[in-house]
Parts: C-alpha cells; structure tokens; sequence
C-alpha cells in the first residue's frame, strides 16, 4: 500500500523536480522514479567496487595484466 510522506526540497532538487515533471511525469511519479533509480545506481557502484576488490585480490590476474601491459608496450611503434 503507498505511504504518503512529506519533504522539505531545496532549489536544486526543485528545479530537477521541475525538469521530471516537465518530461511528463507526475510529481509523484517523478519523485519515486528518482528514489528508485537513485538506489539502483548505488547498487550497481557498490557492485562495481566490490568486483575491482575481488579482481586487485587476485594476484594470478594481476600478473597476467602487467603481462599484457608489457606485451603491447613492446609491440608499440617506436616514438
């Protein structure tokens, strides 16, 4: 069941809301998008650290990466 609740926006956020609105959406339409969408790119940036951890963790794919690093810098025209 929706929840009502009541928030207090500053320009900024207002002139975004405005900008929402003026695509279309409703205000209430627009502020749920921008919650749900919001959490979904935290989501996704916490994902994305979490895989660069795992991949720095791992000591046979870091070596394999200076490997490749070191073959294409030797397969680079001379400058």
């Amino acid at each position: 069941m929706p929840k009502a609740i009541s928030v207090r926006l500053d320009d900024q956020a207002l002139h975004a809301l405005r900008r929402l609105e003026a695509m279309g959406l409703s205000r209430s339409e627009a502020i749920r998008r921008a919650l749900v969408d919001s959490a979904a790119r935290l989501r996704d940036r916490n994902a994305l650290r979490a895989e660069v951890r795992a991949l720095e963790a791992d000591e046979h794919d870091r070596r394999e990466m200076v490997e490749v690093a070191e073959l294409m810098e030797s397969l680079r025209a001379p400058g």
